[in-house]
């Protein structure tokens, strides 16, 4: 599995090198006094301090650190538009007389490749990516939770787009395949993030190693991406990713939504909102059944997560 992870994304960077190599031959070929790349970025750390000196009321002393960044590379000449972002967030929690824990962790590359078709409208292709960094454990430490591509979420659809304006885009694929990579070997035994659990021995044990990594599903996907400057210095950027598979409970919609407001203060100074909410019918997570504070069953349910934070920004162009 590892080798077929390092030969994934080898042939997505050769691949990234190949339609660049075009877009250049393109231009070489179509000379253009505009500008054709749209180069850009932005990154916040957002940090937050909790210190308690003789507090009868109790708590906790807390330090974070929380790290954003995006970044785009846009493409575009004559009816060709081709898009590329990647956004990463790392974040990281102290409490008092414990151990480091990892608050936050994502690393998403969006490619899309568009061909206009008249004013709004584009045929396109488009690859998303979704994985993470570094492992996740449970509070004790004793159970690996996910892992960098363990899961890894790929979505490669064909479909149109429809661009009324910068700052609304919708893509609608008839056309899509979703593929889940669980790298780790013992994620995969336990068939975590919907893949085949591992064989069992006549005793009931796992018998490792006989776990699947990969998951595809084939479906229909609706993809929707806003990003405005609602009042003076607050932009909302908001992301839904609806996914149906034809195959197996097509009825079952996936819902990705993430929504993202940032209020700037100043040049350097900014503050950010974050709510990420997430169901997959696939994926099961722990589940009070009776309301006794013990998790004692697993299913499908709403993953919803939720960051505030104020910090240092810096954007280029």
């Amino acid at each position: 599995m590892v080798t077929f992870t390092r030969t994934f994304l080898l042939l997505s960077f050769f691949s990234f090198l190949f339609l660049s190599s075009n877009a250049a031959a393109q231009v070489a070929a179509e000379p253009d006094t505009s500008d054709i790349w749209d180069f850009g970025g932005v990154g916040t750390i957002n940090f937050s301090q909790v210190s308690l000196n003789n507090w009868a009321a109790g708590g906790q002393n807390t330090i974070s650190v929380l790290g954003i960044a995006s970044f785009h590379a846009d493409y575009k000449q004559g009816d060709n538009v081709w898009n590329n972002n990647l956004d990463l967030t790392y974040g990281l929690v102290k409490l008092e007389n414990q151990r480091v824990q990892k608050s936050d962790d994502k690393l998403e590359l969006n490619l899309k490749y568009g061909h206009r078709t008249s004013e709004k409208w584009f045929y396109s292709a488009q690859l998303n990516l979704k994985t993470q960094f570094t492992p996740t454990y449970t509070a004790s430490r004793d159970t690996l939770i996910s892992s960098f591509f363990s899961p890894a979420f790929v979505l490669a659809s064909l479909g149109m787009d429809y661009k009324p304006n910068d700052k609304l885009s919708v893509f609608i694929s008839p056309l899509t395949g979703k593929f889940t990579f669980v790298q780790s070997e013992r994620l995969a035994d336990r068939g975590a993030f919907g893949v085949d659990p591992a064989d069992r021995d006549i005793l009931g044990n796992i018998v490792p190693g006989t776990g699947e990594h990969f998951r595809k599903e084939f479906g229909g996907y609706v993809n929707v991406r806003y990003k405005n400057e609602v009042i003076h210095n607050v932009t909302l950027q908001s992301k839904l990713d609806l996914f149906s598979n034809y195959l197996m409970s097509p009825e079952n919609i996936d819902v990705n939504w993430e929504n993202l407001l940032n209020f700037k203060v100043n040049k350097i100074i900014s503050a950010t909102l974050f709510v990420h909410m997430i169901y997959d019918d696939d994926i099961n997570v722990p589940i009070d059944t009776n309301n006794d504070e013990t998790f004692d069953a697993k299913g499908p349910r709403l993953q919803v997560k939720q960051t505030l934070g104020i910090g240092i920004s810096y954007s280029f162009e």
